[in-house]
């Protein structure tokens, strides 16, 4: 992995390839060197086969000619083979931490849609695969070929400067006017996919309410305005590579009228004609190449500093000593939550300890900050204030890979992988054994219902578990939730989808979990999850206004258990 000052680098992973370049430029010196042969090969002819009628100084020219050639097919194919070998690099350089990115990008407070970084990635090796780096790695040969030119006569040299200059402007004409309709489509493009994947992933309730074809007009917008700022900038593409390839071809022209004019003269010899109409197609054909390639360019250079600056937002874990797995408590002082990215703190004056073995319930009206504490006690949110701490260290004292399995998390919308039921109840650990999948599965009072699947632990769940029920996919994620008799357990509202006799397997497994030394907090909206926690936590407007035993907290709520849901 590339890396700068302990965070992923772009600048880092080209300079990894940096040999890799050196050799493309070499083999660019020798293949622009050996396209000599043509505009010498056609001069000889001219001058030297025609005026003696040779066949033996043609067929010698042919033959050199051909091996040439034949060595300028194998450079050729090996610049191409290293171009994209320096692609693979690049991927296998960044791939990593553009997955993590993707995977952080919610947490670290970007919208998905703004940031894609293994599209980003993709643009990226796609460009610095292909032909755009080629014309990169010509154009310091433009003025040998000028020069040449000169050689024959000043006025070619002159002529082809002018023609440079010319096609230089168009590029960077193009450059100015392809930047915000590139940068705009790719936004669109970005919407569009997220859009769809929406669409895709709550296919169902979109059927069910009629709503296919209002989403669907709402995609279409947004394909429309992808579409238009990517056919605006095709068109700018288009319009500069055939106005340079028109006006090159005239130039090729022009030399040969200048060609003849210089030979009526007696200034020049009739193969210099030809071979200055060559060597002025060669001089110009990485511009020209440049000027096709403009808007790839343009577009990776908008990923990588995408990509770039998604890493830079990622902070990079330093954890690296290795604290033992957290056994005895959980203590939370000060605590304030935001949404990550956002300054708005959703929670804030939270305090409280829990040991090994406790229970606490979080009740509060809905929109109070209960399930944003929950993904702050597991981490999965970063606290602006305060402390949370397991076994007196702070959750950023241990990298969260290490600390993962001594925390279950089941969140509000249970959401499975595809694969086995096996493979989620795991976490997808190469580790995983099929005891400790039991285990898991038993300790969450599951393990029957998953044996009555078509193929028990082995059924394939689909994307987003859509092969099963919402019931089953709760009662699955508790059981993931509690793979590894993790030591902090957050529960949030584990029993929305569950029927009675899922709320008893429920409560059963966390009183089983409890009795093994986890610390267990359920955020709960209905009461008869409140038997099986013995402290209560009250949130209200996104404060804490109520901590202590369970008993006391309501006794001063003034209320019954089976009351709590009307304010929960």
């Amino acid at each position: 992995m590339a890396t700068t000052n302990g965070q992923p680098s772009i600048r880092s992973a080209l300079s990894a390839t940096r040999q890799a370049f050196i050799g493309v430029a070499v083999l660019s010196a020798v293949s622009n060197i050996l396209m000599l042969v043509s505009p010498l090969f056609m001069m000889q002819v001219y001058d030297r086969v025609l005026a003696s009628h040779s066949i033996p100084t043609l067929a010698a020219l042919s033959l050199l000619a051909a091996g040439i050639y034949a060595v300028l097919t194998v450079i050729e194919i090996l610049r191409s083979k290293v171009l994209l070998q320096i692609g693979r690099r690049l991927d296998e350089q960044l791939s990593e931490p553009s997955i993590l990115a993707t995977l952080a990008v919610p947490a670290a407070g970007q919208d998905g849609a703004s940031s894609a970084p293994l599209r980003d990635l993709d643009q990226i090796r796609q460009f610095m695969s292909g032909p755009g780096p080629i014309a990169i790695a010509d154009l310091p040969w433009i003025p040998v070929f000028v020069f040449l030119l000169y050689l024959f006569h000043p006025l070619f040299g002159l002529a082809v400067v002018a023609g440079a200059v010319v096609l230089l402007s168009l590029t960077l004409c193009s450059e100015l006017l392809l930047r915000k309709p590139s940068k705009q489509a790719a936004q669109h493009l970005a919407n569009r996919w997220e859009l769809t994947e929406a669409g895709r992933r709550n296919a169902d309730t979109l059927r069910a309410m009629g709503m296919r074809e209002a989403f669907a007009k709402r995609i279409e917008s947004v394909h429309d305005k992808y579409t238009a700022e990517n056919l605006r900038s095709s068109n700018l593409t288009a319009t500069f590579t055939a106005i340079a390839k028109i006006f090159r071809l005239a130039l090729q022209s022009g030399i040969l009228a200048l060609g003849a004019l210089l030979v009526i003269d007696q200034l020049a010899s009739a193969g210099v004609i030809i071979a200055a109409s060559v060597l002025t197609s060669k001089a110009l054909a990485p511009i020209e190449m440049a000027t096709g390639q403009w808007r790839n360019f343009i577009s990776a250079r908008q990923s990588a500093r995408r990509l770039q600056d998604t890493f830079e937002r990622i902070k990079p874990e330093t954890a690296e000593m290795q604290l033992p797995m957290p056994s005895r408590s959980l203590s939370v002082a000060g605590l304030a939550v935001a949404a990550p990215g956002s300054g708005k703190v959703l929670v804030q004056n939270v305090s409280a300890s829990l040991f090994a073995g406790q229970g606490i319930g979080i009740i509060g009206p809905s929109g109070s900050g209960k399930s944003c504490l929950g993904r702050a006690l597991t981490g999965a949110w970063p606290a602006v204030k305060g402390t949370i701490r397991l076994d007196g260290a702070e959750l950023s004292q241990w990298h969260s890979d290490r600390l993962g399995p001594s925390i279950g998390y089941m969140p509000q919308n249970v959401e499975l992988f595809a694969g086995t039921v096996a493979d989620n109840i795991s976490r997808f650990s190469s580790s995983a054994t099929p005891e400790k999948i039991m285990e898991a599965a038993r300790l969450a009072n599951v393990h029957d219902l998953i044996l009555s699947l078509p193929n028990g632990y082995d059924t394939q769940v689909g994307a987003g578990g859509g092969t099963l029920s919402g019931g089953q996919r709760q009662r699955i994620g508790l059981a993931r939730a509690l793979y590894g008799t993790p030591f902090l357990v957050v529960l949030d509202e584990p029993n929305s989808n569950l029927d009675a006799e899922g709320e008893e397997a429920l409560a059963s497994a966390v009183t089983a979990v409890r009795q093994k030394g986890s610390i267990v907090i359920v955020i709960a909206h209905r009461a008869n999850m409140l038997k099986v926690v013995d402290h209560l936590l009250v949130i209200t407007n996104g404060a804490m206004t109520a901590f202590g035993p369970r008993d006391d907290v309501l006794g001063k709520l003034k209320t019954r258990p089976d009351e709590v849901r009307r304010t929960a």
